[in-house]
């Protein structure tokens, strides 16, 4: 059995009596640099992380039959090594006590209700994961990397039109050294922090700020594209056929500019997604757009559609093909790659693509729409409703 005890900047004082025997009668203790150096001085052999987690982990498993005890912060379940323990041995062969985590802090000192808060993590994640939650008057916890990450957050605000925003540095939480800084993300310049320290912002958008909605349909001008862009009104009919679930994954094949994979992935923070693109260009302006939209996890694969459907490991939740429906063996290939009771949704614009939509319908059942938009446009000083082209759309479950 693994115990995993948090552990504070308190140290050992922190801790109920139950823990600390635990953390005496150790046979083997693990644990950062740090978290071992507030550790007693005791028999038990000691690891740290910094063979890497993996080979760490193959000698916990080797010395599974002593007491293990594991050191970590805060609350180990909460974006902590306590997840990553249950994840590689299972629930029922690690216990975790957790203590009051940097987040519950951090709001206690804020006078903020933790549900009301949004919890972004930078650290070993992109900071662009920031951009997903910019909006006015919002709440954020962003767990640090380092004692530049408010600077580089503060940066980033400031970028998107958020600089007005109030950004509160707590360093050493619930130590004897804990320190508050505070000031505009505008005015922040290059001061750093301590290492460890967590990073509290009252969100203002200012004149030149841009909050995005998380509902599909994002205006088209949100993405850096060359046209090969699902158009609003058709993307947003699309991801609802498409609809996202929590957890799932999906897998956009000739993703153009990305959209249809980044907004499933907006959609929920635990959704994935695979976007293809063949074309290198297309392929980099993806992952441009994802970034800035805020799910920087995106997956990018430069590939050909009906090649990267043999590649691909695992059964996806949802598969969208956006265009080239018409290429031998492509719609076949993609809805046998669905798991049972997957979705896949195709969108065509020539008669050809339609006509394979048609035969894949009568092959296999599921739905065919026509999706007509009409945009004002202004010509000669009058305004004149303009068709876009007519798009046809495939939408089957599978059995």
């Amino acid at each position: 059995m693994i115990t995993v005890v948090g552990i504070g900047e308190d140290g050992l004082e922190g801790l109920s009596p139950a823990a600390r025997a635990l953390v005496d009668g150790a046979e083997v203790l693990v644990g950062g640099e740090r978290h071992l150096a507030k550790a007693p001085d005791t028999q038990a052999k000691r690891l740290d992380w910094s063979a890497g987690f993996d080979a760490t982990m193959d000698t916990i498993e080797s010395r599974f039959s002593s007491r293990i005890v594991v050191l970590a912060s805060g609350d180990p379940s909460h974006f902590g090594v306590g997840t990553t323990l249950i994840r590689r041995f299972g629930a029922d062969k690690v216990s975790v006590i957790p203590h009051p985590s940097s987040i519950s802090l951090t709001c206690a000192r804020m006078g903020w209700s933790v549900p009301d808060v949004q919890v972004v993590t930078i650290h070993g994640r992109p900071i662009e994961s920031l951009n997903l939650h910019l909006q006015n008057a919002a709440r954020l916890v962003v767990l640090a990397r380092d004692g530049k990450s408010p600077r580089e957050v503060a940066a980033l605000l400031t970028d998107k039109g958020f600089g007005g925003s109030t950004v509160t540095v707590w360093e050493h939480l619930g130590g004897e050294n804990e320190q508050k800084i505070q000031g505009l993300a505008q005015d922040w310049g290059e001061k750093c922090c301590a290492d460890l320290c967590s990073i509290a912002l009252e969100l203002v958008a200012g004149p030149d700020a841009r909050p995005l909605s998380r509902l599909a349909g994002l205006p088209d001008d949100a993405f850096e594209h060359d046209g090969q862009l699902t158009k609003r009104e058709v993307r947003a009919v699309t991801l609802s056929s498409l609809a996202p679930k929590p957890g799932e994954t999906l897998w956009d094949l000739g993703a153009g500019a990305g959209s249809i994979s980044i907004e499933w992935m907006r959609a929920d923070r635990s959704c994935q997604a695979i976007a293809v693109e063949r074309d290198a260009d297309r392929a980099a302006r993806v992952a441009r757009n994802a970034a800035a939209l805020g799910v920087p996890r995106l997956l990018v694969e430069q590939k050909d559609s009906l090649e990267s459907l043999s590649a691909l490991d695992g059964t996806p939740d949802a598969i969208f093909i956006g265009g080239g429906v018409g290429a031998p063996g492509l719609l076949d290939t993609a809805w046998d790659r669905l798991k049972p009771g997957g979705r896949l949704v195709a969108n065509a614009v020539t008669v050809e693509g339609e006509a394979a939509l048609s035969q894949l319908r009568t092959k296999v059942g599921g739905e065919l729409l026509r999706l007509t938009v009409e945009r004002a446009e202004q010509t000669k000083g009058a305004t004149f409703m303009t068709a876009m082209r007519t798009v046809t759309q495939f939408v089957g479950v599978k059995p």
